[in-house]
């Protein structure tokens, strides 16, 4: 059943917890917590200020903290500002930085004290006459808020992972947003405001800003946010007993799981729910995660461009192993044959396409991006899927990363599921390399659990479970593996690993 209570304006959200848990934290951090009312009154303060620095409604107000409340306070009061937010990671490289406040030509930058000098200079560069200010120096207005009532206008330029270089800024309302939390958050994961939320999310990513930002303020539950990933800090905290629900990548259950491992930690405090969004989740670790802490770990697909979720796993019901789960309510999906955009049967590996309420309206500044990727009302994802007779969907890779030796498609994810099972393998990534006779092979990145490889052992162990033809031709060991914010795999870095190898 839909929540669809939860799709509201700001702040008549913030004033429906101000009436019934003014006094409950919303939001927490290593250095500070703020309260409903709290919040209520400080975007409230910060939005009037704002509102006297951009010039338009619409304009657009970049982000750039770390993880922890200002982030949540200053996108808020942005939103109840009439801006649109564009999220920028605290730990993007200068260029990344100059890239988004100029695509986004952004009016105003909130950042800490100790980079507005740094943020001053780039937007010089840049040509930009941006505002820079800090959240302390917004927060002692008095003007009112002008809390716009249409969430149905943009209200966030989030910039895709970029896995295969250059971002692209996905325009997204908050309707879209919200959906979300009224289709999957609330009525699938049964996420509700008795609940804790530990967040490790990296908070400009969408899958953050959707979860652990929106869906908190929309069903008004309390959550503690973590500045940065760490696993013997998450574990110490989930073993205080305070938190319910856990939103993690794959990597993070991954290294969790290894450090409970070593720990002989078998039981995760109270958290009743982990959510596994943002890449493919192995099934081989989501057994094994549930196996050892007798916990549920819903595994779901989500993108930027369909403001996070598409499909997800029900806590009841079963599911199979391996699976992203069955399409929100609302939300149509096809798999189709990408040449000839034709419907797939059961069982058969297609491009998958949705369309639905959390759909973008585009990407900004991108024409012709945009109609390449939405056509006729449908996202064409560029995400190899299949689905069973059932309606669950699995996702099995990406059109662009297929390998294809010698005729033969080869998705990497495949190859990795294998690999990631062998005792000595921490993480490991596959990219397909130039084959003079072949076309492309498959070359294989590992992290050591110990920090050495018995090569010999990890091929016999693919042989044993992958045809003659998915058999990595080259092994590299690495230290880490490159990945975005959401556990995505930037394949191109390992690429020019090898160029300058």
């Amino acid at each position: 059943m839909l929540h669809l209570d939860l799709i509201a304006p700001v702040p008549a959200l913030l004033a429906r917890h101000h009436g019934d848990r003014r006094h409950q934290v919303a939001y927490r951090d290593a250095r500070r917590a703020i309260t409903w009312g709290e919040l209520a009154g400080s975007t409230a303060r910060i939005a009037g200020q704002l509102a006297q620095a951009v010039t338009a409604d619409g304009d657009r107000v970049a982000i750039y903290l770390p993880n922890g409340v200002d982030w949540v306070e200053a996108c808020l009061a942005a939103l109840r500002a009439g801006a649109v937010v564009v999220p920028i990671s605290f730990d993007a490289a200068e260029g990344e930085i100059a890239y988004r406040l100029t695509d986004a030509r952004c009016r105003v930058v909130i950042t800490t004290a100790g980079r507005l000098d740094l943020i001053e200079e780039l937007s010089r560069q840049a040509g930009i006459a941006a505002t820079v200010v800090t959240i302390e120096g917004l927060a002692t207005g008095s003007a009112p808020a002008p809390d716009p009532a249409d969430i149905d206008r943009p209200s966030f330029i989030i910039y895709t992972s970029g896995t295969t270089g250059r971002a692209k800024g996905v325009v997204l309302s908050l309707r879209s947003m919200l959906w979300v939390a009224a289709a999957c958050w609330g009525p699938i994961c049964g996420i509700n405001s008795d609940d804790v939320v530990l967040s490790p999310l990296p908070l400009f990513h969408s899958y953050a800003v959707n979860l652990s930002v929106l869906t908190v303020l929309a069903i008004g539950a309390s959550e503690h946010i973590l500045e940065r990933f760490s696993p013997q800090d998450t574990l110490d905290l989930m073993l205080t007993g305070r938190y319910t629900v856990f939103p993690g990548v794959p990597t993070m259950f991954h290294y969790l799981l290894n450090k409970a491992r070593d720990a002989g930690i078998e039981r995760l405090g109270k958290v009743g729910l982990c959510i596994s969004a943002g890449a493919i989740m192995p099934a081989a670790l989501n057994r094994a995660f549930e196996e050892r802490f007798a916990v549920k770990l819903l595994d779901g697909y989500g993108i930027t461009e369909t403001a996070t979720m598409v499909t997800m796993n029900w806590p009841e019901g079963g599911r199979p192993m391996g699976s992203c789960g069955l399409p929100l309510p609302g939300v149509a999906v096809r798999i189709v044959d990408p040449k000839t955009h034709e419907d797939v049967p059961f069982g058969t590996e297609g491009e998958l396409i949705v369309r639905g309420p959390n759909l973008m309206s585009g990407y900004h500044n991108k024409p012709a991006e945009t109609a390449s990727a939405l056509r006729k009302g449908w996202y064409h994802s560029g995400d190899l899927a299949r689905s069973d007779p059932a309606g669950f969907v699995t996702i099995t890779g990406r059109l662009k990363e297929l390998i294809i030796r010698g005729g033969q498609n080869i998705a990497p994810a495949e190859i990795e599921e294998v690999v990631v099972r062998h005792p000595q393998v921490l993480d490991c990534a596959v990219v397909g390399i130039r084959h003079e006779a072949l076309g492309e092979v498959p070359c294989l990145f590992v992290v050591a659990r110990e920090g050495t490889l018995d090569r010999a052992s990890l091929l016999d162990h693919c042989k044993t479970h992958l045809s003659a033809y998915k058999i990595p031709d080259a092994v590299h060991l690495v230290t880490a593996i490159p990945r975005t914010g959401s556990g995505k795999i930037m394949r191109f870095k390992l690429v020019e690993l090898l160029k300058t190898a």
